[in-house]
């Protein structure tokens, strides 16, 4: 190659480096808005900088602070450094007017008060011609203690200047933490900018700006206020609620709980009464049963389900629950686990059925399922109680709002995640919807609903210990009366005995699922 032609290449491509520069340009002017060539030249330094931190400096984010992330719409860098600005404007108000030592001073004039108290008994009773010593001891305490505070309180006001200094030190790093940060992390945004223009934020808007404005004028100055002041406005440190609110709301829930239990109580006792079948069954079958029978079998189909090592660890884990004298009470752990499954994985899974394939009924089941999760045990523990009563079967019934929802969530997520190819091929050699779904769509979604049911298992036996506070039995019985009478002891080995049960559970259900995968 000629060196006419190495220089007509070598100043084609400086021309494409400047054209695809100048396109860069646009594309940052179009982001930034205001101040583009000072972005511009900003990210570009950014871009070609080789090192950790680029060297580059924003004035403007050093000086104006978290309402310059705010402007430009990096609302976590504005979180984060508000907060932390909030804690050097605290130091700053508590150095320059806060009444350091205020509560030492207080604490002082409280003693001596106390002990001009005591030194007045001694004079009385030195007047009545008894013996004075005690209270003039307790009175020169007192005044010694007294003495000891307000030195503590001259010390903390001496240190305001100190604390002054530390806050608009802290105040200074800071900003200029911003000010190096600032650029990273608007460049940093508008490299998510060029990927999703519509989702991540450009520009100056003017409502950001207000908004961050608003934020600060009312974060700011009411959290100094409230630690640099003595004695500030209730209104501030507690929200001004009305007791008459909170008993007239609680009076009338009370109203309508009492009023459904009423109204209701044929159907509940007959949803209880069929819950307490299930759960006999099951019990007969594992507590009136030989234990050396149930032993045995629960061994083999370990073995048969997971292999000989899970059959070796269950047979330990049993002979543990049977020396400690926890067989029938372990049994009985296991009848209301099995129950409170049968019922979840019997309602769950058709459920689930439904909403894989019904997107508007997932919709509105969603909050229901995010409701049942989240709520803590033992606020539904309430309505258990008033509409179905105490014991086993109102705990199971407890135990099913808990533990459903994995196995509906689940299904529905196996339903949805067949491919559509799949069954549009189904359909084109004829298979009915019955068909469809026997043959096709569940044992395409089977690993996801065998997954719910090992997740169901384990939420319910999780429930054990809360459902004994409503008068559930089992091993949770032993952990409420261990937790009652702080016996360490029974505690912990009715624990681990919980433990191993859901281990063997575990085991078993997990090995049976792989042993499936693997046919």
């Amino acid at each position: 190659m000629s060196q006419a032609e190495t220089n007509l290449n070598a100043s084609g491509a400086v021309r494409d480096i400047e054209v695809d520069r100048e396109a860069l340009d646009r594309s940052i002017a179009e982001f930034t808005g205001p101040n583009a060539a000072h972005y511009a030249k900003a990210f570009h330094k950014i871009h070609d900088s080789t090192g950790a931190v680029p060297r580059v400096f924003n004035w403007a984010a050093a000086l104006a602070g978290p309402f310059w992330s705010a402007a430009r719409g990096i609302w976590g860098m504005f979180w984060a450094f508000i907060i932390l600005e909030i804690i050097a404007f605290v130091q700053i108000g508590r150095g320059a007017w806060g009444e350091l030592g205020a509560d030492a001073l207080a604490q002082a004039e409280r003693q001596d008060a106390r002990a001009q108290q005591f030194l007045q008994r001694a004079a009385d009773a030195e007047a009545a011609g008894q013996d004075p010593t005690r209270f003039l001891e307790l009175g020169d305490n007192l005044l010694r203690s007294a003495e000891r505070s307000r030195e503590t309180a001259e010390a903390a006001a001496g240190d305001a200047q100190m604390i002054l200094l530390a806050g608009l030190a802290l105040l200074l790093v800071l900003r200029l933490i911003q000010g190096f940060w600032g650029n990273i992390a608007y460049e940093r945004q508008y490299s998510r900018w060029r990927i999703d223009p519509q989702a991540v934020p450009s520009g100056r808007p003017l409502k950001n700006l207000v908004l961050g404005l608003a934020l600060g004028l009312i974060i700011i100055p009411l959290t100094v206020y409230r630690f640099t002041v003595e004695g500030v406005s209730e209104w501030i440190t507690a929200f001004p609620a009305d007791p008459d609110v909170y008993s007239g709301t609680a009076r009338w829930l009370e109203g309508v709980i009492d009023d459904a239990a009423r109204n209701g109580a044929g159907a509940f006792d007959g949803i209880v009464l069929a819950v307490r079948r299930i759960l006999d069954a099951i019990s007969v079958a594992l507590i009136g049963t030989p234990w050396l029978v149930v032993m045995a079998v629960i061994v083999v189909v370990g073995w048969r389900a997971a292999g000989p090592r899970v059959a070796i660890f269950t047979a330990a884990a049993l002979a543990y629950i049977a020396l400690l004298g926890y067989w029938e009470i372990a049994m009985e752990t296991v009848a209301l686990v099995g129950a409170a499954v049968v019922l979840c994985v019997a309602m769950g899974i058709p459920l689930g059925i439904w909403f894989g394939k019904s997107k508007r009924a997932y919709n509105f089941a969603e909050p229901v399922l995010d409701l049942m999760q989240t709520l803590p045990a033992f606020v539904y523990l309430i309505p258990i109680i008033a509409f179905f009563g105490t014991g086993n079967p109102p705990g199971i019934l407890a135990t099913i709002i808990f533990g459903m929802p994995p196995v509906i969530r689940l299904t529905a997520l196996g339903m949805r995640g067949v491919p559509d190819s799949i069954k549009e091929a189904a359909t084109a050699f004829g298979a009915t919807r019955w068909q469809l779904l026997k043959d096709v769509e569940l044992p395409l979604a089977l690993p996801s609903i065998m997954t719910g049911v090992n997740q169901t298992i384990l939420m319910c036996l999780s429930m054990v210990v809360i459902i004994s506070l409503i008068g559930g039995g089992g091993l949770g019985q032993v952990i409420l009366e261990a937790l009652q009478f702080a016996a360490k002891g029974p505690g912990l080995l009715g624990g681990f005995a919980i433990l191993f049960v859901a281990m063997v559970i575990d085991r078993i259900v997990q090995g049976a699922f792989r042993r499936a995968d693997q046919k």
